[in-house]
């Protein structure tokens, strides 16, 4: 404490070997998830013996592991027992309705951090050190995987986006980039007249096919396959989804597929953008600030663009005018922007 009565803050190294550890909290959830810890403790298995005997794991590692999830928010622990926190019993136990554990196979996928292992070198040139455009480049296989991992985290997302921007009556959608296709899927189960044209790589659309099936709305769901950059829209459309696309790209590559959308959309026509935006500061919120990291590591140009940067782009491109929605199911928000 100053003589003023103002607290002094004392240098402490805690933050910094906080940070040159984290990436053993990443493994050690990826390896919960894998072992099915959160999923056993759930079927009342709860002390290290006893999960580790569900799983046929080591005690002793079972009880570091778990001793690790509890220090990292992941469990509680109380005489012994362990208990699984809101989230986790939510996001992680396998047998809940809201799952996503498959979402670490994608995000700790060694493809996708290799560049991060490498970061000086990143920042040094101002693009990823993957090879020619990173994770966009021409048909890239990580989108396959990318559409069977995150379909369950994407799942209430794109039912908020559908209760958003989906209208009544009969109504085209391009889903841009579909992947899982989850988004124009809950559209098209939103309102039953919407019919989706779906638009990624062959592979990826395999998935989107397979996922409109099983939602019930495949006659109504149709795929165009190719480069977004490329390939013919056709139309006119109602409603354009691009949903975490434009962050790959710089401004000029984004304003290039935005004047193209521009033309495939009916008068009034909206084109619906996903994306984390971040704050003017470009600090906060910390999620989708933090993505532009992700971009700097994983692709040439890409960047995690403020609302101000996205009203410029689609202004230059010919729209009328763009509203920003936040979502409350994820930290992406919406951008809806109006064709005149």
């Amino acid at each position: 404490m100053s003589t003023t009565g103002t607290p002094v803050h004392e240098p402490n190294p805690g933050i910094i070997l906080d940070n040159l550890n984290a990436y053993q909290r990443s493994a050690a959830l990826k390896a919960a998830i894998e072992l099915d810890v959160f999923t056993q403790i759930a079927r009342g298995n709860r002390s290290a013996d006893a999960i580790a005997k569900a799983i046929s794991a080591s005690p002793r590692g079972v009880r570091i592991l778990c001793d690790y999830l509890a220090i990292s928010g992941f469990l509680s622990k109380d005489d012994g027992q362990y208990s699984l926190t809101p989230d986790s019993g939510t996001f992680l136990d396998r047998n809940s309705p809201a799952y996503f554990g498959t979402a670490a196979r994608f995000l700790l996928d060694p493809r996708l951090i290799a560049p991060f292992l490498n970061l000086t070198e990143v920042v040094r040139t101002g693009r990823t050190t993957l090879p020619h455009e990173g994770t966009v480049s021409h048909d890239n296989p990580i989108w396959v995987d990318f559409a069977k991992q995150m379909t369950p985290m994407a799942f209430p997302t794109a039912k908020e986006i559908a209760v958003l921007v989906a209208a009544d009556g009969e109504i085209r959608v391009l889903d841009i980039a579909a992947g899982h296709g989850l988004f124009g899927i809950m559209i098209a189960q939103q309102n039953a007249k919407a019919r989706i044209t779906a638009l990624d790589w062959p592979n990826v659309l395999a998935v989107a096919t397979e996922n409109a099936k099983k939602f019930g709305v495949a006659e109504r769901h149709s795929i165009l396959e190719g480069d977004a950059f490329e390939v013919e829209f056709g139309g006119p459309y109602d409603l354009v989804l691009v949903t975490n696309f434009f962050h790959h790209f710089d401004p000029p590559t984004c304003e290039k597929l935005m004047r193209k959308i521009l033309a495939a959309l009916a008068p009034g026509g909206r084109c619906v953008t996903l994306e984390f935006v971040p704050n003017p500061d470009r600090i906060s919120p910390p999620f989708p600030a933090g993505f532009a990291m992700m971009m700097l590591g994983t692709t040439a140009a890409g960047d995690a663009y403020t609302f101000a940067e996205y009203d410029v782009m689609f202004r230059n491109a010919g729209f009328a005018s763009s509203e920003f929605h936040s979502l409350t199911k994820a930290p992406q928000s919406v951008i809806v922007s109006k064709k005149a």
